[in-house]
């Protein structure tokens, strides 16, 4: 991953965390029901997700109890507008930013000298069936500071009013009382310590909950896509929700997703593309095998390219080159059908959101198609970094230096 680090693209906004600000992130585990790290130093996300943390613990999910339960910690006001890392819904980021636009200014007085505990509560306390994500409506969003600071700036105004009242002036108890909060707690009679609940209404998004679903409601007749086969299975035993639901790799998702003007592709459009130049690289590089060259150079050269294409055995030649074969095929004749000459995932890759669909929707089917056909790779790393990170660590290192510059050159 060296080389992703180098280029500033693995993680490279996450913010340290050392001294004080671990004391207090560990009593925000504690206050969620978690136990301490034993790190001295870590790093952190928008969200409060640590990749050392979570290292420690053995567990990607550690801020959440349970899957229906996720939690959030905010110990410094530098988290605002940071990346959302390891989301657990493809909302979380937009989340993070709703809650520091209503509560910023608050959030940068709390975080001086204390921490904030975030409960995402969707109203479901656990998930029993897959089809309980269709739940999902409005998420509240709860605030909990450590030490109990806003109780304690209550205890501190009753004292206030208690030595304000009749000769309690005089008292050294009272007085006393008086400084050992002040002490510790510091005089929080004029600071604004509430966070009041916020609501988040979901539409389509992705989870991790099940293994992975997409649920697309805004459309003609909700879509449910599972990742998991088993979940999957489970899912169509269901009789009670009008929905329609599949599994990532049936071939019906597509011609669904296509009747309903969620997807489209365009092979004349999309062949004049920097995109598919980048698919049809990715394709190069997993059917060469032994090389006398470079991958990179293999890749940016057109000499080359052309040199290793005439050195592949005819049936990975064909799978290469087989959008520009079918073009012109067509050119000649109409009998021919795409699924005879293109192959299938190359054909998979080139699809892209209808350029009907919002914004935010156009980026939900993005990760829907970057995980159904992996190929482009710089969709593949804005679209599913962790995935990415996995398949960077077993490349070629020639073929992780293209990688780094195709992407670095389109940031």
């Amino acid at each position: 991953m060296n080389k992703l680090k180098q280029a500033n693209l693995y993680r490279s906004e996450l913010i340290p965390v050392s001294g004080k600000l671990v004391e207090r992130y560990n009593k925000c585990l504690v206050k969620l029901g978690f136990t301490k790290t034993k790190l001295n130093t870590f790093h952190i996300d928008g969200i409060g997700w640590s990749p050392e943390i979570a290292e420690e613990k053995g567990d990607i999910n550690y801020l959440n109890n349970g899957e229906a339960n996720p939690h959030g910690i905010i110990i410094s006001p530098l988290q605002k507008g940071k990346p959302v890392y390891l989301p657990f819904h493809t909302f979380d980021k937009d989340m993070m930013k709703y809650i520091f636009k209503i509560h910023g200014i608050k959030i940068k007085d709390i975080t001086r000298d204390s921490a904030i505990c975030l409960d995402f509560d969707q109203g479901i306390d656990a998930f029993y069936e897959p089809l309980d994500v269709l739940k999902y409506n409005i998420v509240k969003v709860n605030f909990h500071l450590i030490d109990n600071l806003d109780k304690v700036k209550e205890a501190q105004l009753e004292l206030v009013e208690e030595f304000n009242r009749s000769n309690n002036f005089i008292s050294e108890t009272m007085h006393q009382k008086l400084l050992d909060s002040a002490k510790t707690y510091g005089d929080l009679r004029h600071r604004d310590l509430q966070l009041h609940e916020l609501q988040y209404t979901t539409d389509s998004f992705y989870t991790r909950a099940f293994g992975g679903v997409y649920v697309l409601r805004d459309f003609i007749v909700p879509i449910i896509v599972f990742e998991d086969e088993m979940w999957h299975k489970e899912a169509i035993k269901d009789t009670t929700h009008d929905v329609l639901i599949y599994h990532i790799q049936q071939s019906e998702l597509i011609e669904k997703l296509r009747s309903h003007s969620i997807i489209s592709c365009d092979l004349e459009a999309e062949v004049k593309t920097e995109r598919y130049n980048r698919i049809k690289n990715y394709m190069m590089f997993l059917h060469l095998k032994e090389t006398q060259h470079p991958l990179n150079n293999i890749l940016d050269d057109p000499i080359l390219f052309k040199s290793y294409l005439n050195k592949l055995d005819i049936t990975s030649r064909k799978k290469v080159m087989s959008v520009e074969r079918y073009l012109e095929k067509i050119e000649t004749s109409n009998t021919f059908k795409i699924a005879d000459v293109v192959d299938t995932k190359l054909y998979l890759s080139l699809h892209k959101p209808h350029s009907s669909l919002e914004a935010k929707h156009q980026d939900l089917i993005w990760k829907l198609l970057v995980k159904i056909a992996p190929k482009d790779v710089l969709y593949w790393y804005w679209y599913d970094k962790e995935d990415f990170y996995n398949n960077f660590k077993t490349w070629d290192d020639s073929f992780k230096d293209w990688v780094v510059e195709t992407i670095s050159n389109n940031i």
